[in-house]
C-alpha cells in the first residue's frame, strides 16, 4: 500500500532551485523535519504551511496536492 501524499514541497523546492537545508535554515527548523515534510512522512501544521509559502514566495495552495 502506497503512502498518501499531501504536499508538493519537494517539487516546489526543486522548481525554485532550493534545498531542504536552505528551507530548514530560513524556517529555523531541523533538516530532519523538512525532510519528513518532503517525503510526506509528516505534515506541517497550517501556520507552518503559511510561513513556508511566504519563505518560498508561493501561494499556500501551491504546496498542497489537490484533486485526489
Amino acid at each position: 500500500m502506497s503512502k498518501k501524499k499531501w504536499n508538493r514541497l519537494k517539487l516546489v523546492l526543486v522548481e525554485n532551485d532550493k534545498s531542504n537545508k536552505w528551507l530548514a535554515e530560513k524556517m529555523q527548523k531541523s533538516e530532519t523535519t523538512v525532510s519528513n515534510w518532503c517525503t510526506n512522512s509528516r505534515q506541517p501544521s497550517v501556520p507552518t504551511l503559511i510561513q513556508m509559502a511566504d519563505v518560498l514566495g508561493v501561494e499556500v495552495g501551491t504546496l498542497l496536492i489537490t484533486g485526489k
